[in-house]
């Protein structure tokens, strides 16, 4: 069964691609079949580092974003969409003009909204605007980003965090990865498992390391919840016996 996954939150500057290449390099090493799609006009980070694996789209061009569901249809893989900051309005103007969820559920497509949120307010009454938008009708993952904030209990005392328990959302911790290490994959234009396992990568061996650590410190957090929300490639029909 495929599944679509907004990698969003429309505030600009909380980690929101970061997120998208940390799910996109997870999707590689764990060997889960998918899709990506970046909405960045001007420097889409899938479409920099994980080129191989994804493709732009505007979400203002009904054609270009109804891929989004044609690549759902044709085969069982998770379809990532990196949300660019500011492109709310088209996505959810191209959700109700097709009724996009009540369509994913007629197809057993499930819809995920993964919300990134820094410790200000905007990111939390963002996410209370989402909830009343789509309610029970898609599931939901919160990621607190310890890289752009240190101080969550606002949130933790919100009435979105009571909506999205209540929702049955998933939580996940982004843990803070050493500023200028970040700086430095991004300026050498690496993927995070070059980034880590590789000296052309620009990292020296303890920006290599830290890497490593940060990574696996995510993958941990995604594997906890990975049954749910991830597609598993399908498992090949056993061979008749008088084939062997």
């Amino acid at each position: 069964m495929s599944k679509i996954h907004f990698v969003g939150g429309e505030k600009g500057g909380v980690g929101k691609s970061v997120l998208a290449r940390l799910l996109a390099q997870y999707h590689i090493d764990r060997a889960l079949p998918f899709r990506a799609f970046d909405t960045d006009r001007s420097h889409g980070a899938l479409l920099r580092f994980y080129g191989d694996f994804s493709a732009p789209m505007a979400l203002d061009d009904f054609e270009s974003a109804d891929q989004l569901m044609e690549a759902a249809l044709e085969a069982d893989q998770d379809i990532l969409v990196d949300l660019a900051a500011q492109t709310s309005l088209p996505l959810h103007r191209w959700i109700d003009q097709n009724d996009l969820l009540a369509l994913a559920g007629e197809q057993q497509v499930p819809v995920v909204f993964w919300h990134v949120l820094d410790d200000g307010a905007d990111g939390i009454a963002l996410l209370d605007t989402l909830l009343d938008r789509y309610d029970g009708a898609a599931s939901y993952v919160v990621v607190r980003n310890y890289g752009r904030g240190k101080d969550f209990s606002a949130y933790q005392a919100s009435a979105a965090q009571a909506r999205a328990d209540g929702l049955g959302a998933a939580a996940l911790d982004l843990p803070d990865l050493h500023a200028a290490t970040m700086r430095k994959i991004d300026h050498g234009n690496a993927s995070l498992w070059a980034a880590a396992h590789t000296k052309e990568s620009g990292l020296g061996l303890m920006d290599r390391q830290r890497v490593k650590v940060w990574t696996h410190r995510v993958y941990q957090q995604l594997d906890r919840v990975s049954d749910s929300l991830f597609t598993r490639a399908p498992t090949p029909a056993p061979k008749p016996a008088d084939a062997l």
